[in-house]
């Protein structure tokens, strides 16, 4: 990436959250099934045996002040949460003290609160922009949790971080009006959507000085640990939001009804959905990231955005991977952008999704053989690929 190049269009604000990530093995996923519900259903009437117990789901104490930004997140590797501190302390925490001890130590909170902001990227493909965002905070040495909806790009990084964040964006153009309002760039370009990465910078070690170091420590990292991206064949992923009426704040209207019905109905599917990523946020309307077999549980006309046009996972489940590793999703995509864009060629396209323990660039299918070539040519030929 040109140092020099203008990062890009956009415009940028904090929200007012202390988020918190919660990891959760997919064999404890039924467990904490009722609490998730209560994430996506506040108000919303629930059948008894994943409601309450008195056959409806409770809003939490302080709802409308806590639901600036949600991500719920199940994938083959994990079921990863990201919601406010307040709820994960009002949900999830007293599911956790029901368990077994073993059970209990395989479930990970973070201890940090993050605070996110709300991008509203312009100008650029998925691919180049996300390298954009996540590369000045990268070589700031900047802890990151980065997602990309069907709608916006938001980013996650420690409160401690949050003046760090700003000085290094605008260091490379970007400009905040201050810490608590939106950057405006006159330049405004149509924009496509792409999904998420999560970045840790270890303690006491200098951040890379170049995106190409940064490339050669991720995949150093990579190969030291087995860490072997794998894809499997079954999942076919689409990306989509749903439509502005069916927001419904608290109140009952048809369209929520039936977003909130095809939601449940995903959650629900045992012993747990193969693959879905949903973010809520105030500001916008719920966008879906979810296996093509899930579309079924939607009513037509619900979800906006294609539904014939796949992409393809290849996920690398960093749970043996220290937290305090670095820019393992940015120097995949990196490495992918740069070793499939030689001679005429155009990069590959693609998208992201980083969830507390793993990480998942995605891919068009007819870009998967190209994508899987350069990751090959990175790790010396070591990939999995399950039939």
């Amino acid at each position: 990436m040109d140092s020099s190049q203008t990062l890009l269009s956009a415009d940028i604000k904090f929200l007012d959250t202390r988020l918190a990530l919660l990891h959760i093995p997919l064999h404890l996923y039924s467990n904490f099934l009722q609490a998730i519900l209560r994430l996506v259903l506040p108000t919303a009437p629930c059948d008894s045996s994943i409601g309450d117990g008195n056959g409806a789901v409770q809003p939490p104490d302080g709802w409308d002040d806590e639901h600036p930004f949600i991500n719920i997140s199940v994938t083959p590797v994990e079921c990863s949460v990201v919601c406010s501190r307040k709820l994960v302390d009002e949900l999830f925490v007293p599911v956790l003290n029901l368990l077994d001890v073993t059970s209990r130590n395989q479930i990970h909170i973070t201890t940090e609160d993050f605070v996110v902001m709300q991008i509203d990227g312009e100008g650029l493909d998925a691919d180049r922009r996300v390298l954009e965002l996540t590369g000045p905070l990268a070589l700031a040495g900047i802890s990151i949790f980065f997602i990309t909806t069907y709608f916006l790009d938001y980013i996650l990084v420690p409160s401690r971080y949050r003046n760090k964040v700003i000085q290094a964006l605008e260091d490379k153009g970007l400009h905040f009006e201050d810490q608590t309002s939106s950057y405006i760039n006159p330049n405004h370009h149509s924009r496509k959507p792409s999904v998420t990465t999560f970045e840790v910078q270890p303690p006491g070690t200098p951040p890379p000085a170049t995106v190409s170091e940064l490339q050669v420590r991720t995949f150093a990292t990579l190969k030291r640990r087995n860490i072997v991206p794998t894809v499997d064949s079954q999942i076919r992923l689409v990306q989509c939001g749903s439509r502005r009426d069916s927001q419904s704040n608290g109140s009952t209207n048809p369209a929520a009804d039936a977003l909130h019905l095809g939601l449940v109905k995903c959650l629900i599917s045992p012993p747990c959905p193969k693959f879905l990523s949903l973010t809520l946020a105030d500001s916008e309307p719920a966008s879906l990231l979810i296996d093509h077999t899930l579309l079924a549980n939607f009513s037509p006309n619900v979800l906006m955005g294609s539904k014939d046009e796949y992409l393809i996972p290849i996920t690398l489940d960093l749970r043996d991977l220290p937290a305090e590793s670095t820019g393992i999703v940015c120097g995949v995509a990196g490495r992918l952008v740069g070793e499939t864009s030689e001679g005429f060629q155009k990069p590959v396209e693609m998208s992201y999704l980083s969830t507390a323990r793993a990480g998942t660039v995605m891919v068009q299918e007819h870009e998967l053989e190209r994508a899987l070539e350069a990751l090959r040519g990175a790790e010396n030929g070591v990939l999995s690929i399950p039939d």
